[in-house]
């Protein structure tokens, strides 16, 4: 077992989604995942019915026990779904977490369409969560409102990518799994300039629930472990794109992946 990631974000009580499909992604990477619960969702494949945010000092707790006494290599945030959660994790990480990658997914909409970030939240994530960022991992409705433009094209998502990077992230990986057509590219930006693409058929399914969670959170893995960025975004989308493919086919709605094939082999 090699890579520790301290995982902060919202759980989701059907295991697609949130720390559960986090800590099913680490650990099947080799990784050890410890988490600090931001919110309880009330949800399934088919939508969110209610959602609890838990007490920022709370969060910031359960965070700073366990950087305290485990430590980590990696930080990973998901749902931070409002302004005084998004202060007290961004100070968290400002003093005890400096120092090692951190990975931000910037939630804001559930796969069924549920939102999971306050409106008034948005300027609070872009001010302070965004330049805390190694790598950030907009889909392209997030992208689209965080870099303030509409993007029709691979040519958008570069370029919202590096309107987003000006924000003060390291990196940006816009993931194109919304636009249409047979084929996903997804594009990492880099401070440096540097632009990379990814692309892969797309594999028809609806069995998607989770899969910006467990993108990030092997990205994380791959980061904790000293894999560079680019190798560490291969491994989580070849990781995720298997998920998908061998997915179980539960619920009724957007269905879970299957987290467990690197192990089971199916």
């Amino acid at each position: 077992m090699k890579g520790r990631v301290l995982i902060i974000a919202g759980s989701d009580c059907s295991g697609g989604a949130g720390i559960q499909a986090d800590i099913k992604s680490v650990t099947v990477l080799g990784g050890y995942a410890a988490t600090a619960i931001t919110a309880l969702t009330v949800q399934n494949t088919t939508g969110v019915f209610d959602v609890l945010g838990i007490d920022p000092k709370l969060i910031v707790h359960q965070a700073e026990v366990t950087i305290d006494d485990i430590g980590a290599d990696a930080i990973k945030t998901g749902m931070l779904h409002s302004v005084p959660v998004i202060e007290a994790v961004a100070a968290f990480i400002r003093a005890k977490a400096a120092h090692i990658p951190v990975v931000v997914d910037p939630v804001m909409i559930s796969q069924s369409g549920s939102r999971l970030l306050n409106e008034d939240a948005v300027d609070a994530l872009i001010k302070n969560m965004v330049p805390l960022a190694t790598v950030l991992t907009p889909n392209i409705p997030e992208a689209e409102v965080l870099s303030g433009m509409k993007i029709t094209d691979e040519g958008d998502m570069i370029e919202a990518a590096r309107k987003i990077g000006e924000l003060g992230a390291k990196a940006v990986l816009v993931k194109g799994g919304h636009a249409d057509g047979d084929r996903i590219v997804d594009v990492l930006w880099r401070h440096d300039g540097d632009i990379e693409g990814f692309e892969a058929d797309r594999i028809p399914s609806e069995n998607n629930h989770g899969t910006g969670c467990s993108l990030a959170s092997a990205i994380a893995t791959g980061l904790s472990q000293g894999m560079g960025l680019s190798d560490s975004v291969a491994r989580a989308r070849a990781f995720v794109r298997e998920a998908i493919r061998t997915a179980p086919d539960f619920g009724k709605g957007n269905g879970p992946l299957n987290h467990a094939h690197p192990v089971t082999g199916e």
